[in-house]
């Protein structure tokens, strides 16, 4: 009769464990957006940061991808992924709030703000999770102080480059915030509100596998497009944080100067344009998509 009685009441002591981890596995599932964010950022940085630090020197100095290519092998192999730490810790950091925040914040908005349309709920998300993206700026800035080779000599590392701006303020840390800001929001904006779009307009999509192709297509378009229209916003970001110390120049102070550097040419002023529409931005891109739509598969 014990045994009897105690066979009986097992089954509502699982039920009642079901219930208890039901509540664990729906955040599991929210987190999934952070975390095929960040693992989509490594990916993205650790094959392709040579080819990033090719567009940074063109960005910055104006010069030829023969030129930048030079540039780096007088540099040496040793130097090739000198700063690829900041970067690491600042793209992982940034796509696992880009992809985490935008779900987060779009279903906060739709929760209380039902009565507005889809596209400014989703826009409002887009520009708010970029914002907050912008707190990490002091990473980008030393990654851009590591990659210029006129302060190879000033500083080895991470730490002591982060050491060096310590000396000027808090506020060196954060030069260049504004082109970031703009770059942020504007991209956002234009990534998310045009990723379904772009992707309704490919083949349906019947297999997991296949949604993830999908994804990969829709997120290279996206790539190379956000690529080329952000570009001149980069370039004049890297203009601005190359420096240590002295006056904050305002952005279009510093666009004016490139500007004129440039001999008031268009085509000079994207110099480095063609390696951000190259294959390796757009397949880096579309890892970033295929990867972090893991986390709203089924």
């Amino acid at each position: 009769m014990m045994g009897s009685e105690a066979h009986d009441k097992r089954p509502p002591m699982l039920t009642s464990s079901n219930q208890d981890l039901s509540p664990h596995l729906a955040d599991m599932g929210q987190i999934k957006h952070y975390f095929c964010g960040c693992c989509a950022a490594f990916t993205n940085v650790a094959i392709t940061y040579p080819v990033q630090k090719i567009l940074f020197r063109q960005q910055l100095y104006g010069i030829k991808t023969r030129d930048a290519i030079l540039q780096l092998r007088k540099d040496g192999f040793r130097n090739l992924y000198r700063g690829i730490l900041p970067p690491l810790m600042q793209k992982t950091t940034t796509l696992a709030l880009m992809f985490g925040l935008y779900e987060d914040l779009s279903r906060l908005l739709r929760k209380h703000v039902s009565n507005a349309p889809e596209f400014a709920t989703r826009s409002v998300a887009a520009l708010l999770a970029g914002t907050t993206e912008a707190i990490l700026t002091p990473l980008e800035r030393v990654q851009t102080l590591l990659q210029d080779h006129k302060h190879h000599d000033k500083f080895t590392n991470t730490y002591q480059a982060f050491r060096a701006l310590r000396c000027h303020g808090v506020a060196e840390y954060y030069r260049g915030l504004v082109p970031i800001l703009f770059r942020n929001g504007f991209s956002n904006i234009l990534f998310f509100g045009l990723r379904g779009p772009i992707k309704e307009h490919l083949p349906t999509a019947t297999t997991q596998s296949a949604h993830l192709v999908n994804d990969f297509i829709c997120g290279g378009v996206l790539g190379a497009m956000l690529g080329f229209l952000s570009f001149p916003i980069n370039v004049v970001k890297a203009r601005i944080q190359s420096q240590i110390g002295g006056p904050f120049q305002s952005l279009p102070m510093v666009f004016k100067t490139i500007w004129i550097e440039r001999d008031r040419k268009l085509i000079n002023l994207f110099r480095g344009e063609s390696s951000s529409l190259n294959p390796s931005s757009a397949w880096r891109t579309g890892a970033e998509v295929a990867l972090s739509a893991m986390a709203v598969a089924p």
